[in-house]
């Protein structure tokens, strides 16, 4: 009797901790591909702060706002690609190839990310809502989705969301 119930509580013991690695290895494995997705917007980010601020900026300086690309114009200019866009607001609608976003994880194996960009003026005193007309700042939003992102608590696809400022300045 005492033998079978050391088997009953060794098995309840082996169930448990194995209950406890499954969940921790998803975490860890979610944990991974969030750190992905960050360090992508984060790199899109950095590109399209290293490029001008507006298309009338790229070759002089701006004294009023009103001289800026128009909030209806804002995205790329006619036969611009990416790679090669000229200007902070090019992204703006820019949806990244799946090819391109692809992290290559192990054994040919890969992490598909898909990217959708959003540029906006915004006013600095109300920096969440966006403005209908030129400002000094735009603010670029980025969402990234994935096959591999997803949340079971909640039984859907997860979507990381970032956005950064970008402000004109111009000294005299």
């Amino acid at each position: 009797m005492i033998t079978i119930g050391a088997i009953v509580l060794l098995t309840l013991v082996i169930l448990r901790v194995s209950s406890n690695l499954l969940a921790t290895d998803n975490v860890m494995g979610n944990s991974k591909v969030g750190l992905m997705a960050t360090s992508l917007a984060t790199s899109i980010m950095e590109e399209a702060m290293s490029k001008k601020f507006d298309e009338n900026t790229t070759s002089g300086n701006v004294t009023s706002p009103s001289n800026l690309t128009t909030v209806a114009n804002l995205g790329r200019d006619t036969g611009e690609e990416y790679p090669f866009f000229d200007d902070f607001d090019d992204f703006n609608f820019f949806r990244s190839n799946p090819r391109i976003d692809s992290i290559d994880i192990a054994d040919n194996k890969y992490l598909v990310f898909k990217t959708f960009c959003r540029v906006d003026y915004i006013n600095e005193a109300t920096p969440l809502i966006n403005s209908a007309s030129p400002t000094w700042h735009k603010r670029l939003s980025i969402k990234i989705t994935g096959d591999a992102m997803r949340d079971e608590t909640i039984g859907r696809q997860d979507t990381l969301r970032m956005s950064t400022i970008f402000s004109y300045w111009y000294f005299r």
